[in-house]
């Protein structure tokens, strides 16, 4: 009888099937982590009643998707300008959704001790796009 994989198996699974992937931006951690937390935040917010589905739930599921998809348009641009300005935007959604975290709180859709382990991946990477932009500008500054 073959056991379930666990979540951390699956998360691994998920990881190397884009490693040493097709595109550019598949194997970037900020990249990684975007994804790693829209799944989280998916998961979140299909427990948020079903009169908010397209209110605060449809508003939050379209700002962690915009993380993600923000890094991967940006590092398909011609320049390490234009891809710190998609990663400036995606800093900018990652933002919206904290403060739409904050508003499910208040809301009671849910508690801190459910978004605290978001918050922690939210600041984590919003340290990490800040970094690669300041990289990337330091790049086309030389």
């Amino acid at each position: 009888m073959q056991r379930a994989e666990s979540k951390e198996q699956r998360a691994k699974s998920a990881r190397q099937l884009v490693a040493g992937g097709f595109f550019a931006f598949e194997d970037l951690d900020v990249y990684q982590r975007a994804t790693d937390l829209t799944a989280l935040v998916y998961k979140l917010t299909a427990h948020f009643p079903d009169y908010e589905r397209f209110g605060l739930t449809n508003q939050i599921r379209r700002a962690v998707n915009s993380i993600g998809l923000n890094i991967a348009e940006g590092r398909g641009r011609g320049s390490d300008e234009d891809f710190a300005r998609f990663l400036y935007q995606s800093r900018g959604s990652l933002l919206e959704v904290v403060s739409a975290l904050h508003i499910a709180e208040r809301l009671d859709f849910v508690t801190r001790e459910q978004t605290e382990n978001l918050f922690g991946q939210a600041h984590l990477l919003s340290s990490k796009l800040t970094a690669f932009i300041n990289t990337l500008k330091a790049e086309a500054e030389s």
